[in-house]
């Protein structure tokens, strides 16, 4: 249960907070404010971990990133790429995700171990360990890396289309926002899901090396 816990409080501070954020801060301070204000709570969840772990959280350095991208894009301005800006972000997102899958080791391996260290001190090796002895422990973190970014990318080309076509209306507004959590919602579920999969593999390799260990411990008779 508290393993759930720490998954859910990730998920709340680094998606479901930068948006509530922004939408209480927009009002008050503009694009540029609530984009501020939509990062302090992934910084802080950063910072904490970097107190607690002595490492990043991966998951908070990647929504701090797409935000800082947003900030760069504000001066770009008017009404309609202020509206698609969010969506954007997103779409900026999967790509990142797509393009990790070039290299020997995709975005979702380096947040599936930021993950793992936060629950158990000796989790990186192990998991790294795992990641070189299992092939299909890393075909799966390269599936979850490419549903990611394809996820990413439908969930900006949807919302993209519905902000263009119906500008800043309110039915717009709502669609989107519709969109955003139910993507997202979506992919976190599956990534669960998923999970537990890649954690059974890991407990079975677990138990293989320690019997190996036993057996190799023990005298010939």
């Amino acid at each position: 249960m508290k393993l759930r816990l720490r998954y859910l409080s990730a998920l709340c501070i680094n998606v479901l907070l930068p948006v509530l954020a922004y939408r209480l801060a927009y009002p008050h301070w503009g694009l540029a404010g609530g984009l501020v204000t939509s990062a302090l709570p992934p910084l802080a969840w950063m910072i904490c971990d970097f107190v607690r772990f002595r490492h990043f959280d991966a998951l908070s350095m990647l929504i701090v990133a797409s935000i800082a991208l947003s900030l760069v894009a504000v001066p770009l301005g008017g009404p309609q790429n202020r509206a698609l800006e969010e969506p954007i972000v997103s779409g900026v997102m999967g790509i990142v995700f797509l393009i990790s899958l070039a290299f020997h080791r995709p975005i979702v391996f380096y947040l599936a171990r930021s993950t793992t260290a936060r629950e158990n001190t000796a989790g990186i090796s192990i998991f790294e360990q795992n990641w070189s002895e299992s092939p299909r422990i890393a075909a799966e973190i390269r599936r979850m890396t490419l549903v990611w970014g394809v996820g990413l990318i439908t969930e900006n080309t949807i919302r993209s289309l519905i902000v263009w076509r119906g500008a800043d209306t309110p039915h717009a507004v709502l669609a989107s926002t519709l969109v955003f959590y139910g993507v997202y919602g979506s992919l976190m579920l599956w990534t669960f899901w998923r999970r537990r999969g890649i954690r059974q593999d890991a407990q079975r390799m677990a138990d293989a090396r320690a019997n190996a260990q036993l057996h190799s411990s023990t005298p010939d008779a």
